[in-house]
């Protein structure tokens, strides 16, 4: 086994819908905003995956371009999360449109293409 990642979550005070997270030495809370019943005392459980839909792209296109020794000076990342309906259907699925900016303006145009493939990864 290379690394195994534990995350713990119990019910906290302060809401209804409130919990702890314990995660690698990091405590945070997750929440639901006040329209759906909690006290928007932290992220929701879409906030948290979303969010880490972004920071698992900026971290890897980051982490790639460091093991190159590629000029990379910024990463910007951008994730959209919605509940579509799918076209002639009742069934509604989760969208997630992720937009990256790379910035490195030494960065070659051969390996500007290859961090974004593996951003699109």
């Amino acid at each position: 086994m290379v690394h195994r990642t534990i995350a713990k979550v119990a019910d906290a005070q302060g809401s209804p819908l409130a919990v702890a997270i314990e995660v690698s030495g990091h405590h945070l809370f997750g929440d639901e905003p006040v329209v759906k019943g909690g006290a928007n005392l932290g992220p929701s459980p879409y906030d948290l995956l979303t969010a880490s839909l972004g920071a698992c792209t900026a971290v890897t296109v980051r982490w790639y371009a460091l093991q190159k020794g590629w000029p990379l000076e910024q990463v910007h990342v951008e994730v959209e999360h919605s509940k579509i309906r799918l076209a002639g259907s009742e069934e509604v699925v989760d969208q997630f449109v992720k937009t990256v900016t790379i910035v490195g303006p030494a960065l070659t145009p051969e390996q500007h293409a290859k961090l974004r493939d593996v951003a699109e990864k």
